[in-house]
């Protein structure tokens, strides 16, 4: 067999000249000092949501990072000739990512569209704020999670007409049961309904508004689990219990206490996270009367102060290692 020596050399030095301008390539994306944006809901003043978006901020210029706090209301999400555009103070601008820590979905999706790279996507944010959207996601995937039943959409200049959609319910779920508005935070839009009589009343105050009927998790009466993922890991969790609501959350008089997941609830933890394509969420668990574990619902802009003060683990450098890690994977 006859080799050519010079064609050997060659391949060689091909070879060394490629691993060379690789290993620099990596020294110049470690090298690269990223630009981001944390958008946040401008007209939100209270202390407990602006610190956290001043949290973020602060771990990633810790971290080598330019990044400014920008209000939803300060970019001008303009189609002009077909093209979307920003307009206004930041017309100009073109971070390498956005920490989106708001709801407003249209703006998050308008960026995308204009090809800025989102933490988390217009979608993901989208899903995890609408609780039947949440649960329809993660239908069919052998995630375990209480009966659900979305409510009929009404228009708000029609009256209900017929009731035996809502017979229904309280056959199929029977009482008591829970009912929650598809969109609302802190545990406030979520109602323990004990009989027909007051179904009915909370039927007819919610007619308008989009919401879902579940069947309610004796077992976990005042308990669950919030076990927050950062990529593909948990980062932390709590165990969340209240002596005197049927909600476990802190807003509403429940504890936080120290809580090590089973490896059943860290694998559904990921699952529902993946599922809904989040890059960071908080994820609720409840404790089912079989010995499994359900879903309750999935955050996409989970709060992070009062884990951080049970657990000392900050989420923030998770995060802002994540998306460097994701950046530095993709340029």
């Amino acid at each position: 067999m006859y080799y050519d020596s010079f064609f050997c050399v060659k391949v060689v030095k091909d070879e060394e000249n490629f691993n060379q301008e690789k290993t620099l390539r990596k020294k110049i994306v470690r090298m690269k000092k990223f630009k981001g944006w944390i958008v946040f809901n401008g007209h939100i003043t209270a202390t407990k949501f602006t610190e956290l978006f001043e949290w973020l901020q602060d771990t990633a210029i810790a971290k080598g990072i330019d990044i400014s706090l920008v209000k939803h209301y300060e970019l001008i999400p303009v189609i002009e000739k077909g093209q979307a555009i920003l307009k206004g103070k930041f017309a100009n601008e073109k971070p390498d990512f956005v920490i989106f820590w708001d709801k407003d979905v249209h703006l998050a999706r308008h960026l995308e569209n204009m090809g800025l790279k989102l933490y988390n996507s217009a979608r993901t944010i989208e899903v995890c704020d609408d609780k039947a959207l949440t649960f329809q996601a993660l239908s069919n995937f052998d995630i375990p999670m209480p009966k659900t039943i979305t409510a009929p959409l009404l228009f708000p200049n029609c009256d209900l007409t017929n009731y035996d959609f809502y017979d229904e319910v309280i056959q199929e779920l029977g009482f008591p049961l829970i009912i929650k508005e598809s969109f609302g935070s802190f545990g406030r839009q979520v109602y323990l309904v004990e009989n027909r009589e007051d179904f009915f009343k909370k039927v007819d105050e919610l007619k308008h508004k989009p919401h879902i009927y579940q069947e309610f998790i004796e077992s976990s009466r005042g308990t669950d689990i919030r076990i927050q993922v950062v990529g593909k890991q948990v980062v932390t969790a709590v165990l969340r219990k209240s002596e005197s609501d049927f909600r476990a959350n802190v807003t509403n008089g429940g504890k936080m206490y120290k809580y090590e997941p089973t490896e059943d609830q860290i694998n559904l933890a990921l699952k529902c996270s993946e599922i809904l394509g989040a890059d960071f969420a908080g994820i609720d668990l409840l404790f089912g009367e079989d010995g499994k574990t359900y879903i309750c619902e999935v955050n996409s802009n989970a709060h992070f102060k009062n884990i951080y003060l049970c657990t000392d683990v900050d989420t923030t450098k998770y995060i802002i290692d994540y998306i460097i890690w994701d950046l530095e994977k993709n340029v």
